[in-house]
């Protein structure tokens, strides 16, 4: 389960989280199964951070920092994340049903079993990602070269 006071100091709001985890870099922040659904974490600094099974359905994620974040079986419907950084980020079994990857960097994370059903991923970076192992229908827009 996550721990209590990180699921506390993150509804404080983004600008308290990234103070705190300026402060306390070594830090493993634990959002496991944490409940932060339509949270608003714009910009926020997840990196690293526990997020496996959280429910982050329609949140606002646009230019948060999510590297090396573990992601896994977490849902992510319909969320916003334009511009988040998600490199080597573990989205193993992720449910993105829907949500916004556009200018999303997804280089050397781990996708497999991943829902991108309907998701946008217009101008995604895909840098040595592997998304053969993704379930649904791909729905991108823009240029397809």
């Amino acid at each position: 389960m996550a721990n209590r006071k990180h699921v506390a100091l993150l509804k404080q709001g983004v600008k308290a989280w990234n103070a705190w985890r300026r402060a306390h870099p070594k830090i493993r922040p634990n959002l496991f199964r944490a409940d932060l659904t339509r949270a608003s974490l714009s910009g926020a600094d997840l990196r690293r951070t526990n997020l496996g099974r959280a429910s982050l359905r329609y949140a606002d994620l646009c230019g948060a920092q999510l590297g090396g974040a573990d992601l896994y079986k977490a849902d992510l419907r319909g969320a916003e994340l334009l511009g988040a950084d998600l490199r080597q980020a573990d989205l193993h079994g992720a449910d993105l049903f829907g949500a916004n990857l556009r200018r999303v960097d997804l280089s050397q994370a781990n996708h497999s079993g991943a829902d991108l059903t309907y998701a946008n991923l217009d101008g995604i970076c895909l840098s040595t990602a592997d998304l053969t192992q993704s379930l649904g229908w791909l729905e991108v827009s823009g240029d397809p070269r």
